[in-house]
């Protein structure tokens, strides 16, 4: 079981879900000002070397879904191919798929890496939160009134709508689909020209995505661990979903961010924004937001944004 903290979303912990989708977890930073629920579960001590038994789902065994593995590698070959001095590792894109949604709350994904069920953040409405307004219509987080994050790697929808993009060929970008959201974040953590070769702005980037020390640690240990390596565990199955059925999506066409397309800010609180896809640093006013986003995947309804 995931291991969370609800340190600075007052109000979070006892939220209830407004359907059967499950929720994300809240969490927060005590020493950096992060604003965003996430999962703090520290990878095993032992090496990644082999599945837990083959139990669909099984990521706290180091493992990671097939379906999921498969969007971050391929969001990794795409980058490399129109951002090549970026560097980025799928590992990196794991390490933060595990800390915002479990990957996809353990594979929990359809044949085209689309989840089962929506993964969305708190209500973006300033209470534990910063506050951000509704900005998609309730397009992609079901919500009329403010923003949450949405989706496996947690991106606000203005975010979204800057850094979306179609990882899977299918036309669309979707950030309730994996291959969509790794190549987004991929592409979100390559802005300003960034060599994450270099330690230095390889951290940036991490906080870019959630201005806390503390998440910043998190996204370490695993990306960390899966350098080490890692191994597939079944796609978790849904009604009429058999894992594993899936077929490789279409080369997706990426383009390059510029230096321009500096990752937005979020407006938390009284702390400072964070670059985050959809976060905010610090003070009572959790999550700010590089274009706008905020904490990790609640599934369905209550609790947290990101990028």
């Amino acid at each position: 079981m995931a291991a969370l903290t609800a340190s600075q979303a007052p109000g979070l912990a006892s939220a209830q879900p407004a359907s059967s989708t499950p929720d994300l977890p809240p969490s927060g930073a005590p020493d950096g000002g992060g604003d965003s629920s996430y999962y703090t579960d520290l990878p095993p001590l032992t090496v990644p070397d082999s599945p837990a038994a083959g139990i669909p789902g099984s990521v706290n065994s180091g493992g990671i879904p097939t379906t999921v593995l498969a969007a971050y590698q391929r969001a990794e070959t795409a980058i490399e191919g129109s951002v090549p001095e970026c560097g980025l590792p799928w590992q990196l894109l794991a390490g933060i798929g595990q800390v915002e949604s479990n990957h996809a709350r353990g594979g929990k994904v359809d044949v085209h890496g689309t989840t089962l069920s929506p993964i969305r953040g708190p209500q973006l409405n300033g209470e534990g939160f910063a506050e951000i307004r509704d900005t998609d219509d309730g397009e992609y987080d079901g919500d009329a009134t403010h923003d949450r994050a949405v989706g496996p790697m947690q991106f606000i929808p203005s975010t979204w709508a800057t850094w979306g993009a179609d990882g899977n060929g299918d036309g669309r970008r979707d950030p309730n689909n994996v291959f969509d959201a790794a190549l987004a974040a991929g592409l979100y953590l390559c802005a300003d020209d960034r060599d994450l070769d270099d330690d230095a702005q390889l951290d940036r980037a991490v906080l870019s995505y959630n201005h806390s020390r503390e998440y910043l640690r998190t996204v370490r240990s695993w990306y960390e661990y899966y350098l080490t390596g890692s191994h597939e565990t079944p796609d978790t199955a849904g009604d009429g979903y058999a894992p594993g059925d899936w077929a490789a999506p279409a080369a997706p066409a990426v383009p390059a961010p510029t230096s321009g397309s500096k990752p937005g800010k979020g407006t938390g609180g009284s702390g400072e924004d964070s670059g985050r896809p959809g976060k905010g640093s610090g003070g009572k006013g959790k999550p700010g937001s590089p274009s706008d986003r905020e904490t990790p995947p609640a599934e369905e309804d209550t609790a947290t944004p990101r990028p």
